[in-house]
């Protein structure tokens, strides 16, 4: 088998085709999420804590040359540590895969919804041929 007829046939199976489609729903999925988080989730906890948590300007200089109250102005004088930009981010993705836990919760509660069956429907007959093929069977096991 050639190398592009092996290739053909990796990129025809289903699973690289569902990896490609779920790569570009994710990216659509992204903004979606995002400006859940930024424009409707964030301003009601920056509204309950006074200011929200924007932790940014929060660094440590690692020269005595840092002097500035800001952080990217200390970064243009010098070496900082910056640890407030990472519980910003940190405090981010929490709650986004808080979020994002809640809405697969909500789509695993509609699947199970949608394939519970009434338990009121009695199944299906079986076809006729079926049926008749499982009476003869019944009349053999008789004698």
């Amino acid at each position: 088998m050639s190398v592009v007829s092996e290739f053909r046939s990796f990129i025809a199976k289903g699973n690289v085709i569902d990896l490609a489609v779920g790569i570009i729903i994710g990216g659509a999925f992204t903004g979606i999420v995002n400006s859940l988080v930024n424009d409707i989730v964030m301003p009601v906890v920056g509204a309950v804590t006074g200011g929200g948590f924007d932790f940014s300007n929060y660094f440590l200089p690692l020269s005595s040359a840092v002097t500035a109250p800001a952080l990217e102005e200390a970064r243009k004088q010098g070496a900082v540590f910056a640890y407030g930009s990472f519980i910003t981010v940190f405090i981010n993705f929490l709650i986004l895969a808080w979020i994002i836990f809640l809405m697969v919760k909500a789509v695993n509660k509609l699947r199970a919804m949608e394939a519970k069956q009434p338990a009121d429907e009695a199944p299906a007959p079986p076809p006729a041929d079926v049926q008749l093929l499982t009476e003869i069977r019944d009349l053999l096991k008789a004698k």
